[in-house]
Order: C-alpha cells, then sequence, then structure tokens
C-alpha cells in the first residue's frame, strides 16, 4: 500500500510541492492469519469493488453488455459477469478453454494491486462459465475416485488449469483419497492416487 504526503514550499514567489511516496509492504501470510474476520471481510470487500469498477469501465470502452456481481467466497472475492436486461454477456470474454478469461482474471486482479497495493486471489466468472466447469471437474473428480477404488491403481487425468487442478485436488480429497500434479504447464495434470 503506497502513501503519498504533498509539502508545499514557497521561495522567491514560486510555490514548488514535493510529492514524497511511502510504500508498505504487502500483507504477508502471518498478517493475514493475524487479520480478523471483520477485517477480511473489509478487504475482501474493498478489492471487490475496485474489480467491479475496473470490470464495468472495460464493459464500457468495450460497449459490451453485462452486469457485475460482487460476492465473497471463502476466503477471497468473486466478481461475476453476469447478462443483463440489455443483452447477454458475450461468450468472447470466456475465450476458448476459458483462456480469455484467465486472462481478463489476471487484468483485474493487477488493476486491484495497482488500487489497493495487495495482491488479489479473487476470482472472476463470465456467464457463469467457471461455475458450469467447477461442477463438471466435480463429476469428473468424483468418478476417477471410483476407477481408482475400483482397480486399486493409480490415474492421471487430462492436463488442466490451476484453477481445475485445484477443484479436482478439493473434490478427491473430500471423497478420502489423495492427489498430486505432474507435468510441467501448460500441460499439468492431476494424479488421484489409491487409498
Amino acid at each position: 500500500m503506497s502513501e503519498t504526503t504533498h509539502d508545499t514550499e514557497t521561495t522567491h514567489g514560486t510555490e514548488t510541492t514535493h510529492d514524497t511516496e511511502t510504500t508498505q509492504a504487502p500483507v504477508s501470510r502471518e498478517t493475514s492469519a493475524a487479520m480478523t474476520t471483520e477485517e477480511l471481510a473489509e478487504r475482501l470487500e474493498r478489492e471487490g469493488d475496485v474489480a467491479a469498477d475496473y470490470l464495468e469501465k472495460l464493459l464500457d470502452v468495450a460497449d459490451l453488455d453485462g452486469d457485475i456481481e460482487v460476492d465473497i467466497d471463502g476466503d477471497r472475492a468473486s466478481v461475476a459477469i453476469v447478462d443483463s436486461d440489455e443483452g447477454r454477456v458475450p461468450r468472447r470474454l470466456v475465450g476458448r478453454d476459458g483462456e480469455v478469461l484467465e486472462s481478463l482474471q489476471e487484468l483485474t486482479r493487477l488493476a486491484v494491486l495497482a488500487q489497493t497495493g495487495q495482491r488479489s486471489r479473487l476470482m472472476l466468472d463470465v456467464a457463469g462459465h467457471r461455475a458450469a466447469r467447477r461442477a463438471s471437474l466435480v463429476a469428473q473428480a468424483q468418478e476417477a475416485v471410483a476407477r481408482v477404488r475400483d482397480t486399486g491403481e493409480r490415474l492421471a487425468l487430462d492436463p488442466m488449469s490451476p484453477f481445475e487442478r485445484k477443484v479436482v485436488h478439493d473434490a478427491v480429497a473430500l471423497e478420502g483419497l489423495s492427489t498430486e500434479s505432474e507435468g510441467v504447464e501448460p500441460r499439468r495434470y492431476v494424479v488421484v492416487l489409491p487409498g
């Protein structure tokens, strides 16, 4: 977080303003752990508001339809571009395999960083794409768990994005098995391990 102070000095009838900027380190994990629930909620609401402002401007500049919904999902802000009364959100904002959505999410996180001075883990969804993908991945993870339990052998899944791998890791853990990620980006994949 940055703080700017302004000092004005007058020399020979001319005013000169000196700006001094001090920068505080981003919140560390230790500091985050000490943060109260109320402080965390306020921080996440602020992230969501900054992200919503950024996305609204982006939609206006691009002359695209869509409304912005902001929520808090666990320990992160959740922002969604949804269909509006004026029209549907262009699905091109999702892109092939969610590539445009991932890029838009990173740009939005950078906008939050620029405004707040803190890195954000916010999740962006467009037209329900990420929610639908999450449901599909949970089903895929449950099928993989059943197969691993039947065969007793480890099972490698197709390459996935970091978001997708996280969903699968969490879903498999809920079923009582463990996983690991293998490979190199962009071809990293999840392996479901027998119990």
